[in-house]
């Protein structure tokens, strides 16, 4: 039986194509990053730029997952599209995202779940040369035990339409939501700064009016951020950088920030 797998597109470019060396560039950005509270996080918001530039933002957001690596066996992971223009919300038709750690199975009982939603479309194309979803994949395999993926690549989608599809596979601690956003774009270091600190002061307030010049991703961190309040979680903001702190240099940079929310009563 073939079973239709989409293959990973950008290794070699945002992260490497070697498994050794990649599971060694995880690992040590993730023994970079500070301890970690001890409050499962029900969602969080993650950069996807390369590893170089995003990757020590990327992995305090990913260290928080440490102690749920058993506890979490699903991920709803939702992404901007960068390459093929969407209106509302596409899944693939792919069963299967590999990387170079291996395959991951995706979750054709929560996809059947929200298929029929109208803000709902199945497109391999759409998925194919994405970024955003896929470099996420190998630090979820370096993190969790074992997991299943729900991919969902958000075009233009309202915060309701987005929300409305977290609502239905929210389920209990077994299932993690993960969006994929990096904040400003090619803006001065300084300039960057103020914007990206604003940003975030909207996301912690969970204002659901971030536009697409604040954070690529704000489609699905405007659907996040219904649900959020809808559902009552607590965010926080575990890192904040941009390029100019890491891999580039300053007169243009890309904002990158981590957040967790996290439920009432999930401590460890």
């Amino acid at each position: 039986m073939i079973i239709n797998t989409r293959p990973p597109a950008v290794a070699g470019s945002f992260y490497p194509g070697d498994p050794a060396t990649l599971s060694a560039t995880i690992e040590r950005l993730l023994a970079g990053a500070d301890a970690v509270p001890g409050i499962q996080p029900k969602a969080l918001i993650v950069p996807h730029a390369g590893y170089v530039y995003s990757g020590s933002t990327a992995a305090t957001a990913y260290a928080t997952l440490a102690p749920w690596a058993k506890t979490i066996r699903r991920v709803i992971l939702l992404g901007p599209t960068h390459r093929v223009a969407v209106d509302g919300i596409a899944l693939p038709e792919a069963e299967v995202f590999s990387t170079p750690l291996g395959p991951i199975r995706l979750d054709a009982q929560a996809i059947a779940a929200i298929a029929e939603l109208p803000q709902i479309v199945f497109s391999d194309h759409v998925h194919a040369f994405e970024h955003s979803l896929e470099v996420h994949l190998p630090f979820l395999q370096r993190v969790l035990a074992q997991f299943t993926l729900v991919p969902l690549a958000v075009g233009h989608a309202t915060p309701e339409a987005v929300a409305d599809v977290l609502e239905r596979l929210w389920d209990g601690p077994e299932t993690l939501i993960v969006v994929s956003s990096d904040l400003s774009h090619f803006l001065p270091y300084s300039t960057a700064q103020q914007v990206d600190s604003n940003t975030c002061r909207h996301i912690l307030q969970l204002d659901t009016h971030i536009n697409p010049e604040q954070a690529c991703g704000a489609y699905p961190i405007n659907g996040l951020l219904l649900a959020a309040r809808r559902r009552g979680l607590t965010p926080a903001l575990l890192g904040l950088c941009n390029s100019g702190d890491t891999a580039g240099d300053k007169n243009r940079v890309v904002g990158y920030a981590a957040f967790s929310f996290t439920e009432a009563g999930h401590h460890a």
